[in-house]
């Protein structure tokens, strides 16, 4: 099991990265809510991850942080989710979002996420409800593992290739191209980096 990598950041292409290791380069699959907190390319990442063998891949899952890699766990553990589908809820709201999603018996605010449709909704909140105790203290949220958004390390490029990098991540994560480029086209500034395409883009249908 590859539980952590630890070395230098080389390639960020969202919602994918490579991190060199002691010259090895790991290609992992990250929620947009880890991706937001790296650092410039170039520059050393701490990534949690969690290593899926199929009969036909290896895929490496990366988190930013233990609280967030927990949570992954229990949704795959949920029948009908796997780890694509994990991915696109953790991209599409915040933990903490998505606790109170849970919480609340909300389905309604489960079903605007891609591939989640009314039946998937309502197994996560049936399933998931005992599960998330164990991300709460005494009735708080403090041990939630909710993700701060950043803009440091963001990488700018020019608007078109924001645009196209923000399109190819939103259809990654689960959106149909039309439905990808109506939420980058109702957000999109000339000035925004890619990342922060994608974020805005999430948040409008969240």
């Amino acid at each position: 099991m590859i539980g952590r990598i630890r070395g230098t950041l080389i390639e960020k292409t969202p919602p994918e990265i490579v991190i060199e290791a002691s010259g090895v380069g790991y290609e992992i699959q990250l929620p947009m809510t880890s991706f937001y907190n790296l650092p410039t390319v170039g520059e050393e990442a701490t990534i949690f991850t969690h290593f899926i063998v199929r009969e036909d891949a290896q895929l490496l899952f990366g988190f930013a942080d233990k609280g967030a890699r927990a949570l992954f766990r229990e949704l795959i553990k949920v029948n009908g989710v796997g780890p694509k589908l994990a991915l696109t809820i953790l991209s599409g709201m915040s933990a903490e979002q998505f606790v109170q999603c849970v919480s609340h018996d909300d389905v309604s605010g489960l079903v605007k996420l891609p591939g989640v449709g009314k039946k998937t909704a309502e197994r996560l909140v049936v399933e998931m409800r005992d599960r998330l105790k164990k991300f709460t203290i005494s009735g708080t949220e403090s041990d939630l593992p909710i993700m701060q958004e950043q803009e440091q390390g963001s990488t700018f490029v020019m608007a078109d290739d924001a645009r196209e990098e923000a399109l190819s991540a939103l259809v990654a994560l689960g959106y149909k191209p039309q439905q990808a480029s109506k939420m980058v086209q109702s957000v999109f500034k000339d000035d925004m980096s890619s990342e922060a395409l994608i974020r805005e883009s999430l948040r409008s249908v969240a």
